[in-house]
């Protein structure tokens, strides 16, 4: 029952930071300073063997809070989101060390650098060197140090939930201030196009994402962590109030992630179920389809038949769209053209995005990590991505009751493959597939001697 309550107080919280912040912007930089030094704290003072657990939870929350604070500008920087999770994982190392198997994320890192010295002598001389490498390269690194971190450290399922928690509440905050800023979302949308006004006035794509993860994590709450009607009620209906908001961005890519990454999951989660587990799961289910069911069609309403128009890739006039991807295809294609004009050491760091700029007039960002890597880190990509794609299948082998390991891998397969890495979601994510996933243990009650027994 306490921890219900607490539960109950950390959404209500989150949802009054998220209607602050809405009143008053300038709020959102306290909120930036004040979880900061509070995760900063924490880590320094509990004691040692929780301070893993401690840098998992701050990584997490702030991977959740990313998107909002660049929606805010609470924020001390654009890209302060990844550098915190840097600081965090580094923190953890120097506390808590890392497993010397983990040495192919050494070497992923390693293999990052000689790009950056291939930019210096390709990237034009109007480009600012040191943000579009930063830009660049900021993700993957956050990734191979989270990784480094996270690698075969083991944490208990229930420590896990915790830290699913703490990256879903942010995003609870997030999600109150985007019902604020648009409450009414006829007002704003007008074709099939992502729409930046209905994200909350940022970029479609990183609110779609940051709440597709929302949904991912609500929906396991729904099946892992909702024992009462109560609860089931509760976390059924934070998932739709973020389902409805991730849809009518327009932006499909997270949700679509979302969606695949919670079958992947449900699929393993009851492969290892009992019996009786089963058929309770089944009935979530039910619950669940019926809830998303319900919020879609409101969303189609809300949106004046626009939503289904995007999913069936048509305009606001019904008419087929030509393109499925928006633009991705040609980008990716670009992309593997560098690749196989510099198979080396590749075009450099940032490039891709400079080249367009010179032939286009502007330079469009990458939206697939895959095709970025391959063009701007040439052999060396090929064989960062076989490190990634790869070397998580040993923890897979010696840890096989984690279920949420694939479901953790498809997510950030299917983020960086839409949207890059522009957020540090898909690093942390892909960390968190690392982790040595064990069951809790049950306290060993003890029955005390009676003086005649002594």
């Amino acid at each position: 029952m306490k921890t219900n309550i607490t539960y109950l107080i950390a959404i209500i919280l989150h949802v009054a930071i998220g209607v602050l912040v809405y009143f008053n912007e300038s709020l959102a930089k306290l909120y930036f300073v004040v979880i900061t030094g509070y995760f900063m704290f924490r880590i320094i003072t509990v004691p040692h063997h929780l301070k893993s657990f401690e840098v998992l939870k701050a990584c997490a929350y702030f991977v959740g809070a990313e998107v909002f604070l660049r929606a805010t500008h609470g924020s001390i920087s654009y890209e302060a989101g990844k550098y915190l999770v840097i600081v965090f994982v580094m923190m953890g190392i120097f506390y808590r060390g890392m497993s010397g198997k983990a040495y192919p994320y050494f070497i992923y890192i390693m293999f990052l650098i000689p790009s950056i010295f291939v930019a210096s002598t390709t990237l034009s001389f109007d480009a600012n060197f040191r943000t579009n490498i930063a830009f660049v390269l900021s993700g993957p690194i956050c990734l191979g140090l989270a990784a480094l971190f996270c690698y075969k450290r083991q944490v208990s399922f229930g420590q896990m939930n915790q830290i699913l928690l703490f990256m879903v509440l942010p995003i609870i905050a997030h999600t109150a201030y985007i019902y604020l800023y648009v409450p009414n979302l006829q007002d704003v949308l007008t074709s099939t196009a992502s729409s930046r006004a209905a994200a909350g006035g940022f970029g479609a794509n990183q609110v779609s994402a940051i709440l597709g993860l929302g949904m991912f994590v609500m929906a396991i709450r729904l099946f892992t962590k909702s024992p009462s009607l109560g609860l089931k009620l509760l976390n059924g209906g934070i998932l739709c109030l973020i389902s409805f908001r991730a849809v009518t961005t327009m932006s499909r890519g997270g949700v679509i992630a979302a969606i695949l990454s919670l079958l992947v999951f449900l699929m393993f989660y009851y492969l290892k179920a009992s019996y009786r587990k089963k058929h309770e799961i089944f009935l979530v289910l039910l619950f669940l389809g019926f809830s998303l069911s319900v919020t879609w069609v409101i969303g189609v309403q809300q949106t004046r038949g626009l939503l289904n128009l995007r999913y069936e890739n048509k305009d606001h006039l019904g008419r087929e769209k030509e393109d499925l991807t928006t633009g991705r295809g040609e980008l990716l294609m670009d992309e593997l053209e560098g690749f196989v004009s510099q198979p080396f050491l590749g075009i450099g760091s940032s490039r891709a995005k400079d080249m367009r700029y010179e032939i286009e007039g502007q330079g469009v960002t990458s939206h697939s990590e895959f095709s970025r890597t391959l063009a701007e880190h040439g052999i060396l990509g090929v064989i960062i991505l076989l490190i990634l794609l790869f070397k998580p299948l040993d923890v897979r082998f010696t840890n096989r009751q984690n279920y949420y390991f694939f479901a953790f891998l498809a997510f950030w397969f299917l983020t960086i493959n839409h949207m890059s890495m522009r957020i540090a979601m898909p690093a942390f994510i892909y960390a968190l597939a690392l982790l040595h996933v064990t069951h809790d243990q049950r306290p060993l009650y003890r029955q005390q001697l009676t003086a005649l027994e002594r």
